[in-house]
């Protein structure tokens, strides 16, 4: 039986078991919708933007652990959706996106809807392909969606001319494994490595746990949490790498780096041994990385061995997956015995006594800390949590416990605006027993607004706690600290009736004023099981997020809440051990 193209495409999406797909049609994809329509197995889901395709298609991915898939259009279609695409390289998600073009004859010719999207993408994705011959489909989806989900993850562009869907072909068994020479998947790590991080781990007398997003990417939350608990080590985690480690057993640090804990900053700073486990060492977390962690030996475990050493030079590298090599150590350190390290945990309880996180009320006027704790009771922790980016983001990593992994969806890497709501929108499809809230702020939630007709079309009851200021809040913080209060373009004029807003969409709109309202608002939202509810909650417009480490500055020089010089190594006579 011949085939077409486009119905080659749906097939092969079929043995790969995608489910659903986030997509917006155009002529150079009909084809595909065609076949699409013909299909049962997967549902598609029709955005009102490009990026929030790749962006719903991206929170499904962070929530499910499968692969995200979207399809867009040739020209507009691909450059609407490659902040999206960027937004997943960045923080290493799972993604395949398919992408019409113009016929392969038109190719060059500066064609209706036509641009260069290998070009445009290379360097936002893992891989892409152009597929020149109807025979190459199959073969070419098997090979993404295996480059898109092994080794160091991330979203993989398939671009296909619409003349390769019209086209017809006898009907091909799908290849059941791939065979790629250039590119190969990381094995177990080498037991060289492991002995001599073991080595180190057995010396240490301050020693530190610093977990990343590849904990969570790579499944290796038990495994970390054993390794942890069997040493009796601290650990802290990064912004992405929330909820692989429970942030209330009483060996979390909390978050490092920019925004994190004192605690947290501190001992790393103090470290004589710091095990960062699928960690990359980015700029918001080392701060300056001449004054980053001076006295201590680095183990990194990562299974892209590009990022070993390529911000901060570490003693012993482990290339591997990450949840093998904690396997691995595991293993290891039964037959060592650790240092004593009742004097680290004394020093670290003194640092914790500081309460980096207090913040004082003041009367009348919502803090916005206060909205995350309130949400974290209402929830009882038990919600995945979406967030744009700014304060509003901020604030819910640090103030909403995560105990479990792929609760936590943030654009960590790229720090995408918008990316909130389509995301809560993937991550309810991927798991709709769940609650879902969208934590966001008044200029993000313009930039994706329109993708709440989406979610009444495909019935994706999301809570969003909208931290409504009036300011492009962290903008307007960092020009209160280092432009003399310059507030240039950073005040929001002409907001919109949010509630009147949500409500034009079919959907709930609650409008929160008082701190006496915030708890029983949000009690009413998340009673709504089948409706989305937007919660328009007037906050402090003048409320920073601390701790907070300068432009320049060490972890053990963090600005703290209500104080008017940094906090160092000597505050309130806090030695270090």
């Amino acid at each position: 039986m011949k085939l077409n193209g486009a119905q080659i495409l749906v097939n092969s999406l079929k043995k790969e078991g995608v489910s659903h797909i986030f997509g917006y049609p155009g002529g150079a994809v009909l084809h595909i919708y065609d076949a699409l329509d013909a299909c049962d197995e997967i549902k598609h889901i029709l955005v009102r933007h490009e990026q929030g395709a790749a962006h719903g298609a991206d929170g499904y991915a962070r929530a499910s652990g499968k692969c995200g898939v979207t399809l867009v259009t040739s020209g507009p279609g691909i450059t609407n959706a490659v902040t999206g695409i960027a937004t997943a390289y960045m923080d290493s998600i799972p993604m395949v996106i398919i992408s019409g073009q113009v016929p392969s004859a038109l190719i060059g010719n500066d064609a209706f809807q036509e641009v260069d999207a290998v070009g445009i993408t290379r360097s936002c994705v893992k891989h892409n392909f152009l597929i020149k011959d109807i025979s190459q489909i199959a073969s070419t989806i098997k090979k993404a969606f295996h480059i898109a989900t092994t080794g160091r993850p991330g979203p993989v562009l398939i671009d296909i001319p619409k003349d390769i869907t019209i086209a017809t072909i006898e009907e091909q068994s799908y290849p059941e494994k791939v065979e790629m020479r250039s590119y190969q998947v990381v094995g177990r790590a080498d037991a060289t490595q492991i002995s001599t991080a073991a080595t180190l781990i057995a010396q240490a007398k301050k020693p530190i746990i610093y977990a990343g997003g590849g904990c969570v990417i790579g499944n290796a939350d038990q495994e970390l949490r054993e390794f942890t608990r069997n040493l009796g080590f601290p650990i802290t985690q990064t912004l992405m790498g929330l909820g692989a480690y429970p942030a209330t057993d009483k060996q979390s640090l909390g978050m490092l780096g920019m925004h994190g804990t004192y605690e947290s900053n501190m001992a790393m700073h103090g470290s004589d041994c710091v095990i960062a486990v699928g960690a990359r060492f980015d700029d918001r977390v080392t701060a300056n990385i001449d004054k980053f962690c001076p006295t201590a030996k680095i183990i990194h475990i990562d299974i892209d061995p590009a990022s070993i050493s390529k911000n901060v030079a570490v003693d012993a590298p482990i290339v591997g997956d990450v949840k093998s090599v904690l396997v691995d150590l595991i293993t290891a350190m039964k037959d060592r015995s650790t240092q004593n390290i009742d004097s680290w945990w004394q020093q670290i309880d003194k640092w914790r006594s500081v309460d980096s996180m207090a913040y004082a009320n003041k009367p009348g006027v919502i803090k916005p800390q206060r909205v995350i704790e309130a949400l974290y009771e209402v929830t009882k922790g038990q919600s995945i949590v979406t967030s744009d980016v700014g304060q509003h983001q901020m604030w819910a990593a640090q103030y909403y416990p995560f105990d479990e992994p792929r609760r936590w969806i943030n654009s960590g890497g790229l720090g995408t605006m918008g990316f909130g709501l389509p995301a809560a929108m993937g991550a309810k499809l991927a798991c709709p027993d769940l609650d879902v809230a969208c934590v966001t702020g008044e200029g993000s939630i313009q930039m994706m607004t329109q993708e709440l007709s989406t979610m009444l079309q495909y019935a994706t009851p999301v809570k969003i706690i909208n931290l409504n200021n009036g300011y492009l809040g962290m903008v307007r913080q960092w020009q209160e600290f280092f432009y003399e209060k310059r507030y240039s373009m950073s005040y929001m004029e002409a907001l919109p009736d949010f509630v009147k807003l949500a409500e034009s969409y079919g959907h709930m709109g609650i409008k929160v004023e008082q701190e006496s309202d915030l708890i029983p608002a949000l009690i009413e939202a998340f009673k709504q099981k089948d409706r989305t509810v937007f919660l328009d909650i007037i906050t402090d417009s003048s409320e920073n997020v601390f701790p907070m480490i300068p432009s320049g500055a060490g972890h053990n020089e963090m600005l703290l809440a209500g104080r008017d010089e940094m906090a160092s190594t000597n505050d309130a006579g806090l030695n270090l051990v």
